[in-house]
């Protein structure tokens, strides 16, 4: 492992001492100038970039009222202060929401009211310079865009539009990070975040079939490019490689075997994670979006399903429609888009899958509340159902659930860490401290109920606990996802 060092697991979520410039060395690496040309913007730093800035961030202003509003009613009252995981883990000030915003809101007063302009030492302006640029390129990525602040905020003040208008203005001068663009250009040309090729993501799929009906005996099927299936599954493409995401694939699949309905992958849309809403930029949200609406043409679906990444699911629920609607060829009886524990938790109620809890018995299980589907999206037809459908499932098929601190869940959950375009190695010091106030929670439910089990619907929080958990001298298996507990408790065979 990396020589980095986790804080101490106490069970208690302490405000640190404040340590100034505590993180200010832990910065991703800079776009190259092909990553950057290939997904739209200029391949390295313009030479007249402080113009350029401020002309985007009048843009920026002018169609997003919602910017502007936040820029200006900051009181500085200091509710968000220590709401922040990386500010919780690090110490360092700048990653209070409140004073990470005031380095964008310092620049905006600058340049965009009048006393910015006449007087900027009494209002706390400043002129964009390098040195500030340097300071956005570092602190505007160490925020995970969670928006936990903004649940604590007395204006709602959201701190994730602040950071993804400050990526989107740096994008826009050649100042783009690494891995987020590196990950968009590889969906624009292949389809997913991976880079996977048709050939090898349907030998994989073909693989999981062998080893289903190896250990069911049953023939559960991974269909790809089916035209006139029923179902169009979209899912993180973590789901088709790596622990533990692949026994979530095989779990959805298991699902829809048992229910009878039709479902397929594309290799033209296998990606459901948007990492354009990471950078804030809506062009590319928007080719991501078309190429889910493609594919569901192309395959003449009747229903489009998301698999359990978090993200993604704020992507689809919140702007897929704007992004590449209207759908009104899709079935009009089911809702566009749905999530795959939406379609699990009905197919449970109405009888319609045998399970067998006791198949998880040797798990004690809680559930961490991914931040983008507990704080930017809905489940079902209930408010409340991004948290109850989950849970739901999980007590269907596993005994034994233990919740967290509920300080530290539903929207006041914590982020894993890793998310908003953050789970990227030179960033591993920042993601293991970032961790540390969910890691204590954790912890709690660990030592008093003997949990061994944390579910998730994220793949980011799985790729995330998974790499981070062994710092903290916790087994990574004890993260792992939803539907990989149905996996296990589903009952294969004829229906009754």
């Amino acid at each position: 492992m990396a020589d980095i060092k986790a804080p101490e697991l106490t069970g208690r979520i302490d405000v640190p001492a404040v340590s100034e410039g505590a993180s200010a060395e832990i910065r991703p690496h800079v776009a190259g100038e092909a990553l950057m040309t290939k997904i739209g913007f200029p391949g390295k730093l313009v030479d007249d970039w402080q113009a350029r800035a401020i002309e985007k961030m009048g843009d920026l202003l002018s169609k997003y009222r919602s910017l502007q509003v936040f820029l200006d009613i900051c009181v500085q009252c200091g509710s968000c202060t220590d709401k922040c995981h990386y500010f919780l883990g690090t110490g360092d000030p700048k990653n209070m929401p409140v004073a990470r915003q005031e380095l964008l809101r310092s620049v905006y007063r600058r340049y965009f009211t009048p006393g910015g302009k006449y007087v900027p030492g009494w209002v706390g302006a400043r002129d964009l310079t390098e040195d500030v640029l340097k300071e956005w390129f570092v602190y505007f990525h160490q925020c995970s865009q969670c928006r936990r602040c903004s649940v604590f905020c007395p204006y709602g003040i959201d701190t994730a539009e602040i950071s993804m208008a400050a990526r989107e203005i740096m994008d826009s001068i050649g100042m783009g990070q690494k891995y987020s663009n590196e990950i968009i250009g590889k969906v624009h040309t292949i389809g997913n975040n991976l880079g996977i090729p048709d050939r090898a993501l349907a030998d994989t799929l073909e693989t999981l079939e062998e080893e289903a009906k190896e250990s069911t005996n049953v023939d559960v099927k991974l269909p790809l490019n089916v035209k006139g299936a029923d179902v169009l599954l979209v899912t993180p493409s973590a789901d088709f490689f790596s622990e533990p995401h692949v026994e979530g694939l095989v779990g959805y699949a298991k699902v829809f075997h048992q229910a009878g309905i039709s479902w397929t992958l594309s290799s033209y849309a296998s990606e459901a994670a948007n990492f354009g809403l990471f950078i804030g930029n809506y062009d590319n949200m928007r080719k991501i979006a078309q190429r889910i609406r493609q594919a569901a043409i192309d395959l003449g679906v009747k229903r489009i399903v998301i698999g359990e990444c978090g993200h993604a699911w704020r992507v689809a629920y919140s702007f897929l429609n704007t992004l590449a609607g209207p759908w009104d060829f899709l079935d009009s009886r089911y809702p566009v888009p749905q999530h795959v524990c939406e379609v699990t938790y009905d197919l449970i109620n109405r009888g319609a899958l045998k399970l067998d809890p006791t198949a998880n018995d040797q798990y004690t299980v809680t559930f961490h509340d991914s931040c983008n589907v507990a704080r930017a999206s809905r489940m079902g037809d209930r408010p409340g159902g991004q948290f109850e459908i989950p849970r739901g499932i999980v007590k269907a098929v596993a005994n034994k659930f233990v919740e967290m601190d509920p300080e530290t869940t539903r929207d006041r959950t914590f982020c894993c860490g890793g998310g908003g375009g953050l789970l990227t190695d030179e960033l591993l010091d920042l993601r293991v401290k970032g961790a540390m106030p969910r890691m204590q929670a954790l912890k709690r439910v660990m030592d008093s109920d003997g949990v061994n089990y944390m579910a998730s619907i994220c793949a980011i929080c799985k790729a995330q606990f998974t790499k981070i958990m062994p710092y903290y001298k916790v087994p990574r298996e004890t993260i792992g996802g939803v539907h990989q507990l149905v996996s296990n408790a589903i009952v294969l065979g004829a229906k009754e």
